[in-house]
């Protein structure tokens, strides 16, 4: 493998882990809030909502 293709694998990797970051937010939220508008707020907050809501609760 040549070094542009470890960067495009790492670039989808983080492409990928932000999204689901994002998606997981906005379904903890939901299911905890019932606020489509919480439910944004936190999934712009991706993975740093995740991670306050395991440690919280």
């Amino acid at each position: 493998m040549n070094g542009e293709n470890k960067t495009t694998i790492v670039n989808k990797t983080i492409k990928t882990g932000i999204t689901f970051g994002s998606a997981l937010a906005m379904v903890i939220s939901y299911t905890t809030w019932y606020s489509v508008g919480w439910a944004i707020f936190h999934g712009l907050l991706s993975w740093v909502y995740v991670v306050c809501f395991v440690l919280r609760y």
